[in-house]
């Protein structure tokens, strides 16, 4: 049995993956600050099955940023691995708030790579971001590509993040992953996320903004099932990797339009659309290459994104 400690373990994807770890035996601290980025009931929602598990789950309310507080973590329990997924998560809200972003997730994560590198733990594995890609033209994106453009500070602080991992591979001989996911969608979804803004919109009858004027907005969305399979893949295997980055992503983009006629189909209710231009800091497509991970962690994606979206709605309708 292994003890891991997960970041940002009652979030979205955080709390998907300690169902993961779980259900297989391992053992996992859960750090979560509850921050009120959106309601912090969701997120308590998301975990109070876990709690169930208390032998070999802990809940521990810190802040990564938080030096001492995290030094208290560390000191208290002895992992093995670590999953950060920990973060301000958000384009368009990292405008507004950028020292915030650095903050949680620049100095978060320094936080995390030093008090791993201080305790021995080699093992180390985060949630980087599509977004790193800025307005890359060539498509599908690869992790070969350059990264030097991102459009938004949050794109910004997770390619600062990639560099730091960088570094503690080099100066520490850390094994260091950094998972680059593409627009996450299905149950548990942040309500502040376009899937469920969407949905909740169209069933109350309110206008949803759609960017673009036809379909040339496209993103690659990525069911939270697959994107969980090659977390945990990552996590397995990252002392097999000094640095290293991989996509993980549908490799299917698909237009806005298309996905807005998935979600009134399963609601069965028409959305009332406004179109608006793509504003500062988004960018027109994303679009992952997923052989990397593929070749060597053994993933790809597994969810049509038809299915995908049954999947969420019917979650949806039960919250």
């Amino acid at each position: 049995m292994q003890t891991i400690l997960v970041t940002g373990g009652a979030g979205f994807i955080g709390s998907h993956c300690v169902d993961r770890l779980l259900a297989r035996g391992d053992r996992v601290v859960c750090v979560d600050n509850f921050n009120d980025f959106y309601d912090p009931k969701v997120k308590r929602a998301n975990v109070e099955h876990h709690k169930l598990q208390t032998a070999n789950y802990k809940l521990i309310e810190a802040d990564i940023a938080d030096r001492a507080a995290m030094q208290k973590v560390f000191a208290a329990h002895k992992f093995d691995r670590i999953l950060h997924l920990a973060a301000r998560a958000g384009v368009q809200p990292s405008l507004k708030d950028p020292l915030e972003y650095v903050r949680s997730n620049v100095v978060g994560t320094t936080v995390l790579l030093e008090l791993a590198r201080q305790e021995g733990i080699d093992k180390f594995v985060f949630a980087s971001s599509s977004s790193v890609y800025g307005g890359n033209r060539k498509v599908p994106f690869s992790e070969t590509d350059n990264v030097d453009n991102p459009y938004s500070p949050y794109a910004a602080t997770k390619k600062a993040c990639e560099v730091l991992g960088s570094n503690y591979h080099h100066i520490a001989g850390m094994h260091v992953v950094a998972l680059r996911f593409f627009t996450v969608y299905g149950p548990r979804n942040r309500p502040d996320m376009a899937i469920y803004r969407f949905a909740q919109d169209i069933s109350d009858g309110k206008e949803i903004v759609l960017y673009g004027a036809g379909d040339e907005i496209k993103r690659d969305w990525t069911f939270v099932d697959d994107v969980v399979t090659g977390t945990i893949a990552a996590l397995d295997s990252v002392e097999k990797f000094g640095f290293e980055v991989f996509n993980l992503g549908g490799s299917n983009p698909v237009s806005l339009p298309y996905f807005v006629g998935l979600l009134e189909q399963e609601l069965g209710k028409k959305a009332v659309v406004t179109r608006v231009p793509l504003p500062v800091g988004d960018v027109p497509i994303t679009y992952a290459d997923p052989m990397k991970a593929k070749q060597l962690l053994g993933w790809e994606p597994k969810t049509p994104i038809e299915e995908g979206v049954k999947k969420f709605v019917e979650w949806f309708n039960k919250e």
